[in-house]
């Protein structure tokens, strides 16, 4: 990745075909793949030979490379992939704006006096600066993308990045998406809870659900293009997921999406299974989520009543919905145990999803922490309710949460006859 730009393609490098209603991906077939890597090596190559030397110089070496028009769309495709692996020197300790001023006073005083000397100029302003002529010259443009100099190429082989390709282009799609619905399945019993919470970690909003006709779970992710607000950071979190998502058993992935510059309504399918010998990514909770963990440890001492932990349930109340919380507080003495979700700047219409669960019958005591931002009274929840609401500003108080925790703990929650009862749900591929 270089100079923070995205690893992903866009639209313009895409090779796709409408079918109807339908967008598909031109897949390579065994004599273009072949193509593609020889004609990625040459880029790799290239790169590599070019360490040290400037952007624009790199640029100028691949152009060198010769491309049949068939494949142009497909070589500038790779080539993107390969550039977004080199890392760039974009940083100026200098001002370069300074530096061409101080350059170019000098040299107009110069040419008026008639003593312009350019290598004298240039040592004179490198020697007070404590640089070389060299070094001056290159921070005087350090602020110009197409001067800065190439410091490494992180190691790919040919194949693996034509492979990499495949993904790009259906991420690269999914950009434009609108809403996508996807099935899943898993091996392990944890695998569904990890899934879920890697979602969770790319602030994605969705609603899970166990499926209805087969094991596994149904995903409902809105997309970048149904939301008002900027879509280009969210657009790149929905296409970061797809990875995510390939590391299931097996996935059937169906998009709505907008496509060209008619923002065309097309559907997108894809699916597939996690590739022998690709393991899933290690589980990380979200930023927000490791610092409160964090501040809760220090304020429950081994000497209070909780300790809490990062929860692996899925507390699911059947024919209504499910959740999948962050934390969990023990009960030292008893066992009892009470979640929290944290929220944060999700949507309203996902807070009243949770507090639909917990007036439908979800008993499992659980605080949801949400963001001011969204506009919810804490008072949505009633306090006879196994579930709160805790809302904050800026940064989670660990101790309002633990005030939360133990004020749940203390209510006598009783079940919604009418309602099917709660159950902490522990999937496994099976079921």
């Amino acid at each position: 990745m270089t100079d923070g730009e995205s690893t992903l393609l866009t639209a313009d490098l895409v090779n796709v075909r409408r079918a109807g209603r339908e967008l598909r991906i031109v897949k390579l077939d065994a004599d273009r793949r072949a193509r593609a890597v020889t004609i990625t090596q040459l880029y790799l190559e290239i790169a590599l030979g070019q360490v040290g030397e400037s952007r624009e110089a790199l640029e100028e070496a691949c152009r060198s490379v010769e491309v049949e028009p068939r494949d142009r769309r497909l070589a500038d495709g790779l080539w993107k992939l390969v550039e977004d692996r080199c890392e760039f020197d974009s940083g100026a300790a200098l001002d370069p704006e300074e530096l061409r001023r101080e350059v170019f006073l000098r040299s107009t005083a110069a040419r008026r006096s008639g003593t312009f000397d350019r290598l004298q100029i240039l040592t004179a302003v490198a020697t007070e600066r404590s640089l070389s002529v060299e070094e001056l010259e290159r921070a005087m443009y350090a602020d110009l993308r197409g001067a800065h100099p190439l410091l490494s190429v992180a190691p790919i082989s040919a194949e693996t990045l034509v492979e990499e390709y495949d993904l790009a282009q259906a991420q690269a799609v999914l950009l434009r998406a609108v809403k996508v619905v996807v099935d899943v399945e898993c091996a392990a019993p944890g695998a569904y809870r990890a899934l879920f919470h890697k979602l969770k970690f790319l602030r994605l909003l969705y609603t899970v659900q166990p499926r209805s006709d087969g094991p596994g779970y149904r995903l409902e992710i809105d997309g970048p293009y149904s939301l008002f607000e900027s879509m280009t950071k969210y657009g790149l979190q929905l296409a970061l997921a797809l990875p995510v998502i390939r590391e299931c058993v097996s996935f059937s992935l169906d998009a709505e999406i907008r496509w060209g510059k008619e923002r065309v309504p097309l559907g997108f399918k894809l699916a597939g299974k996690r590739p022998v010998g690709v393991e899933a990514a290690p589980l990380r909770l979200a930023d927000e989520v490791e610092r409160l963990l964090a501040d809760l440890k220090a304020e429950l001492k081994p000497a209070k009543t909780w300790k809490v932990a990062p929860s692996t349930e899925i507390l699911s109340l059947p024919g209504v919905g499910l959740c999948v919380p962050d934390l969990v507080f023990s009960h030292r003495q008893t066992g009892e145990c009470a979640y929290v979700e944290v929220m944060g700047f999700w949507s309203r219409d996902a807070v009243w999803r949770r507090v639909e669960l917990v007036e439908r019958g979800l008993d499992q005591r659980i605080v949801f922490a949400v963001s001011t931002h969204l506009r919810v009274s804490e008072a949505a929840l009633d306090d006879e309710s196994a579930g709160a609401l805790y809302v904050y500003k800026r940064v989670m108080s660990a101790k309002k949460i633990v005030e939360k925790i133990e004020a749940l703990a203390a209510r006598r929650v009783q079940p919604k006859a009418e309602k099917p009862r709660a159950k902490k749900q522990k999937p496994s591929g099976a079921s």
